[in-house]
Parts: structure tokens; C-alpha cells; sequence
């Protein structure tokens, strides 16, 4: 592998595994506000998955000889400062954010690691597993709009808002990391291609708002 192809690699599971210890924390955290035990159970049990997805990333850097701090480490400023800018307030903010969020975040992800060796691109589809996130968030979401349907409009523009950030970050890290920037433009045949990925991306957040009964 060429050594922009490796660096590309050490940024693309540092940037994950940081987004997954950063996850964990979040989730462990927002599962406090829940309005049922079940609900904090589901989303502590979603805490305790991303963990383990951190492991795994951090142990596939040991195993390509990169420290998982150091290759996390140019990444923690833009996910700190996305997570600081859409702190949810309410349950549903909370709902929302972990499966419309985390969500495009995912698809960005998927879409990189088919540019990828094929031993890191199978272990970011792994590690990017829903988990039974869908239907979690659809139920919760689905359930406090048929009692209160005017919350519908409010979450809407919360998860226009996580959008707006997630996709001012991602410029922020590809903009600072090079090797991430031409891995994107040189896998998809050129600046031409960004345009194509950054629909599919879009055209699945749109499904993820119809599910939940919202707005895009």
C-alpha cells in the first residue's frame, strides 16, 4: 500500500474510533433522560455496543502498528465541537440525534471504506452495524407524535440542525487531514464524484426522516 493510501487508513479508523469512544460516552450519558426504564436500558445497551466497536478499531491500529491515541488524537477537536454545538435537551432530541446523526455519519463512513483495502473496509461495515437502532427511534419518536403531533415540526428542525453541523465538521476534518481529502476525490473518479456521493448520502437521510415521520 502507498504511504497516502496508509496515512488515509490511520486517519480513517482513527477518526471512527475516536467517534466511537465519543459515542459510547454520549449515549451512557443521554440514556439518563429517558422517560422509561426500558428506553434507558435500550440506549445504554447501544452505549455498550459502540465500546465494543471501539475496541475493535483501536485493536486493528495496534495491529498496523499505529497507537490509538495518536491516530485519534487531530480528530477529537471536530467531533468535540459537533457534539458541543447539537447537545440535545429533551429525550426525543436525544432519540433523534443517535439515529438521524450517527446515522449520516455512517453513511459517509460506508461510502469512504469502499476506497479502502478490503480488511479495513469489513471492519468498518462492522463496526457501523445499526444494532437495532431504526426501529428503537422510530417506535420512540413515532409514539410522542401521535401524542403530541406538534412536536413533529420541532424535531424536524433539530435533525436539520445536526445535519448543518455534522456537515460543517466533516469539511473542517477534510480540509485539515490531506490524505482523507484525495482519498475521496481520487476514489470517486475526481471532483466530479463528490457531488454523486454527497445525494446518496442525502437521498438516505431523507429515508431515515420519512421513517421517523418528519420533515427533511
Amino acid at each position: 500500500m502507498a504511504p497516502a493510501a496508509e496515512n488515509a487508513v490511520v486517519d480513517l479508523l482513527g477518526v471512527l474510533a475516536y467517534g466511537e469512544l465519543s459515542a459510547f460516552d454520549r449515549l451512557a450519558d443521554d440514556a439518563r433522560l429517558a422517560p422509561s426504564l426500558a428506553g434507558r436500558a435500550e440506549m445504554s445497551a447501544m452505549a455498550a455496543v459502540e465500546f465494543g466497536h471501539f475496541r475493535r478499531l483501536a485493536d486493528r491500529l495496534l495491529e498496523i502498528g499505529q497507537q490509538p491515541d495518536e491516530a485519534m488524537a487531530p480528530f477529537v477537536a471536530a467531533l468535540e465541537t459537533f457534539h458541543s454545538l447539537t447537545a440535545p435537551s429533551t429525550w426525543l432530541e436525544c432519540v433523534v440525534k443517535a439515529y438521524v446523526g450517527d446515522g449520516m455519519g455512517a453513511d459517509f463512513y460506508r461510502e469512504v471504506a469502499a476506497l479502502v483495502d478490503d480488511a479495513t473496509s469489513a471492519l468498518i461495515h462492522e463496526v457501523l452495524t445499526d444494532e437495532g437502532r431504526a426501529e428503537f427511534a422510530v417506535r420512540e419518536v413515532q409514539a410522542a407524535i401521535a401524542v403530541q403531533p406538534a412536536v413533529a415540526g420541532r424535531l424536524a428542525l433539530w435533525a436539520r440542525r445536526l445535519v448543518g453541523e455534522a456537515i460543517s465538521q466533516t469539511q473542517h476534518v477534510l480540509a485539515d487531514r490531506e490524505s482523507l481529502m484525495m482519498l475521496l476525490v481520487e476514489g470517486t473518479g475526481g471532483l466530479a464524484g463528490v457531488p454523486a456521493l454527497i445525494t446518496r448520502i442525502t437521498d438516505r437521510h431523507a429515508e431515515r426522516m420519512v421513517a421517523l415521520g418528519l420533515d427533511s
